[in-house]
């Protein structure tokens, strides 16, 4: 079964070729880097689901979601994804303990706040190079706060999702409700990833844009959590994983919640594209995003095989 699509598509969406050129080309160059920032990290990024094709989407998807954005300033939000599924990889495939789960939620939250990283630490090494960009950036003083905010969040929600998939693999049978695991739509690291492109690509940040950029991203995530369960449920399976159709959710219900989660989205966007004229590219850089998801998790999604 496929996710259902965010809007239709028709002719007369489609991109013209030409603009497809160009985006490819940058998702190409992303892709390269992404490459290259893996093999610094082999010990992080060595196993096989780590294919070409999680780098290719990678790129493809912020390239899409920012058409006229150059490799250079898509830099750090294809940085920031790819140590997301480094976190993402350990938390939930390789921890076994939940000391380990809290073990590698103290390093990287330790690290975000300045202490120095395990040498052998691959994940934090990297983590420190984020935060060490995000601080120089113009944005960095003003969102610094949020930016440290964000990795917070997720990194609890990751460890939440840990506790309640041992809990189900113990044998517990109580799950999370449907409302309980959409508000711990921030393992997904959208939000996260989003301010660190925020950061890097913003200049003076206005303390009212603050909260309606926060607003609309924390709502396209939720988007994009169900649009991923909806197209990723076979593996899910596969894998053993949570997702909003394991938790006895009518595939209908899912449907009727995304459709109501996209509106309140797409409604937050638009308050952000028109109180804040300066961020609006940031904006649609959101709703694309969205956009770009509902295609995308309608065939595939980024993980290679496990």
């Amino acid at each position: 079964m496929t996710a259902q699509p965010v809007r239709a598509a028709g002719s007369r969406d489609a991109p013209a070729a030409l603009a497809c050129g160009r985006i490819c080309a940058v998702a190409g160059q992303g892709q390269r880097e992404l490459r290259e920032w893996a093999a610094a990290y082999p010990g992080l990024y060595g196993a096989e689901i780590f294919d070409p094709a999680l780098y290719s989407t990678v790129a493809l998807a912020a390239a899409f979601s920012g058409p006229e954005r150059s490799a250079a300033e898509l830099r750090m939000a294809n940085r920031a994804c790819l140590w997301c599924f480094g976190l993402d990889w350990l938390i939930d495939h390789v921890a076994t303990t939940r000391h380990e789960v809290d073990a590698i939620v103290g390093r990287c939250a330790a690290v975000a706040d300045g202490a120095p990283t395990a040498e052998a630490d691959e994940l934090t090494a990297f983590l420190a190079d984020l935060r060490d960009e995000v601080a120089v950036a113009a944005a960095g003083p003003a969102l610094r706060g949020v930016w440290r905010d964000e990795l917070g969040r997720m990194l609890r929600a990751m460890a939440r999702e840990w506790v309640w998939n041992a809990a189900r693999a113990a044998g517990d049978s109580r799950a999370p409700t449907f409302d309980e695991y959409l508000d711990n739509a921030d393992n997904l690291a959208f939000s996260f990833v989003f301010t660190t492109f925020w950061i890097s690509v913003a200049g003076p940040v206005e303390d009212a844009a603050i909260g309606p950029v926060r607003a609309a991203m924390r709502a396209v995530q939720r988007v994009v959590r169900l649009l991923n369960d909806l197209g990723s449920y076979e593996r899910d399976l596969a894998w053993d994983d949570l997702n909003a159709l394991r938790l006895g959710v009518p595939r209908a219900e899912v449907n009727r919640r995304l459709a109501e989660l996209t509106a309140r989205a797409r409604s937050l966007v638009a308050v952000l594209r028109d109180g804040h004229p300066r961020l609006a590219d940031h904006a649609d850089y959101l709703e694309r995003q969205m956009d770009f998801c509902a295609g995308f998790y309608g065939i595939s999604d980024f993980w290679g095989k496990f």
